[in-house]
């Protein structure tokens, strides 16, 4: 059956057709156009300014959430807290500032100053590495200024003096270069392992950098972290053996000990390496007790990775760490060890990758883990940068300097020193030990101790990187003093 349409109809159709061809364009050119609103709910309409800036205040209230939580937290510690607002903690925050002017040159320069500034304006960084320098007292002290806790009564009892010769009970300079503390609850005494470097400073070779021969670790004991008592050589070098990782020709550094709660031994590692630093990597020994004698077990490269720079961390809930600069130094990486503090585990993780960071120094802090690590320049000062993280295994985030006073040089050399450890103090909120070395590089033996207060507070100076720029956790600090004690509420504690 067939069906005509007139005239019309025709035209009805046409324009029926034309309309949706102009429908199709506009559905195509709408497909492309950002929106400019959003429909919430019926009958109302959203601005995207309006969105963004409730998103920015959930972001802000949520942050302003945590940061209370961690405070309510920390409230309920039972141990005794002190609060910053204490008098001599105050006085630690405060801002001390150096004025040292670099003299003219006098009569000629050492060989080895003479090759390191060819044709340039003396710094200060190059006065502190001349051994002729006529300055060189301002950054190495003679043995008149010696800290004697034997012998200093008075105001300045309990003082530490950055920089200066620091002796102990039996009245000879403490060798524990490089070095870390234990704090063993069954003896309430604190014990600072470290490079014992009392021999002399020599080159391997040409080209080599300045080196003592093993001696082994040094170890000293304390209650009060200023009066030490040399407990002995507890890891010896090996003198014949040179096949031995610890025979005196190889690289014995940064010895650091834990002690594991479940086998109730004192586990030391350290960095074990030839004499022109190929070897690269961890060494392992074990104690019944902390002051030794420590059987050394082996040496290996960790995850199958070189490792120089390195120290071990114990957390809460007794898993410790091992973070080591590899890869040439251009980053960190970090892992869990065995249960046993034996070994690491084969879960590893790379961190500040491509940042040449090395001398690691870790804390935590009401939850979060800190960091401060230096750059790589040899024996000569750097730039510290402080470290965070939510969990340890990373991401961690740099926050920037810490270093607060002296002068702009003295904050970029980190005081002339290097990071070795932090100690936390017991009932102090947020107050550290900062400990790092001067590297005499002309006589290693010499080379001084500088701890500093470190406190956790206030505002970070750096936006991160993903939390929309608003830091997610306070500010390192470390103070610079000439001078100073710490409070006599933490002694009474003690």
């Amino acid at each position: 059956m067939s069906r005509s349409f007139g005239p019309g109809m025709i035209r009805l159709m046409s324009g029926l057709c034309l309309g949706d061809k102009l429908e199709d364009k506009m559905r195509m050119r709408n497909k492309y156009r950002k929106p400019t609103t959003f429909h919430c709910n019926a009958g109302s309409r959203c601005s995207l300014p309006i969105l963004v800036w409730s998103l920015v205040g959930f972001l802000l209230m949520l942050h302003f959430y945590s940061l209370l939580h961690q405070e309510d937290g920390a409230g309920g510690q039972s141990q005794l807290q002190i609060s910053h607002h204490h008098p001599l903690l105050r006085e630690l925050e405060q801002v001390e500032e150096e004025n040292i002017q670099i003299p003219p040159p006098k009569g000629k320069r050492s060989p080895r100053a003479a090759k390191r500034r060819p044709k340039r304006p003396t710094t200060l960084i190059d006065e502190f590495l001349d051994e002729s320098s006529q300055i060189r007292h301002l950054f190495f002290p003679d043995q008149k200024t010696a800290i004697d806790p034997m012998q200093e009564a008075g105001n300045d009892s309990f003082c530490y003096h950055p920089g200066r010769i620091w002796l102990d009970t039996d009245g000879n300079p403490i060798q524990a270069h490089g070095g870390g503390i234990l704090y063993d609850k069954r003896s309430r005494m604190y014990y600072w392992y470290g490079e014992y470097k009392d021999g002399p400073t020599y080159h391997a070779h040409k080209k080599a950098a300045a080196r003592v021969d093993i001696l082994g670790v040094g170890c000293y004991s304390s209650k009060d972290l200023w009066t030490w008592k040399f407990e002995g050589i507890v890891l010896a070098a090996e003198e014949t053996d040179e096949t031995h990782d610890l025979h005196k020709s190889n690289v014995l550094e940064r010895p650091k000990v834990i002690y594991n709660d479940r086998t109730g031994k004192y586990v030391m590692w350290m960095h074990v390496d030839d004499a022109n630093y190929t070897k690269a990597s961890v060494g392992v020994a074990v104690s019944d007790s902390p002051t030794g004698p420590f059987d050394y077990l082996y040496s290996k490269r960790p995850h199958g990775f070189e490792s120089r720079d390195m120290t071990v961390f114990k957390d809460d809930d007794g898993v410790a760490y091992l973070v080591y600069s590899s890869e040439d130094n251009s980053e960190l990486h970090i892992g869990p060890l065995s249960q046993d503090y034996l070994d690491v585990m084969h879960v590893m993780r790379r961190i500040l990758v491509g940042q040449h960071r090395e001398a690691p120094a870790l804390f935590k802090h009401q939850g979060t883990y800190y960091m401060i690590t230096s750059g790589c320049t040899g024996w000569a000062p750097n730039e510290a940068l402080a470290h965070a993280a939510e969990s340890i295994m990373g991401p961690w985030e740099t926050m920037g300097n810490p270093c607060i006073g002296g002068n702009k040089i003295f904050r970029l050399t980190t005081f002339f020193a290097q990071s070795t450890f932090v100690v936390p103090l017991p009932g102090v909120t947020g107050s550290f030990i900062f400990m790092a070395d001067r590297w005499n590089p002309a006589n290693l033996m010499d080379s001084r101790y500088v701890w500093l207060p470190l406190t956790v507070g206030g505002a970070a100076d750096h936006p991160l990187e993903y939390n929309f720029g608003f830091p997610l956790w306070s500010r390192v600090s470390i103070y610079w003093h000439r001078r100073w004690r710490l409070p006599y509420d933490w002694r009474e504690q003690k």
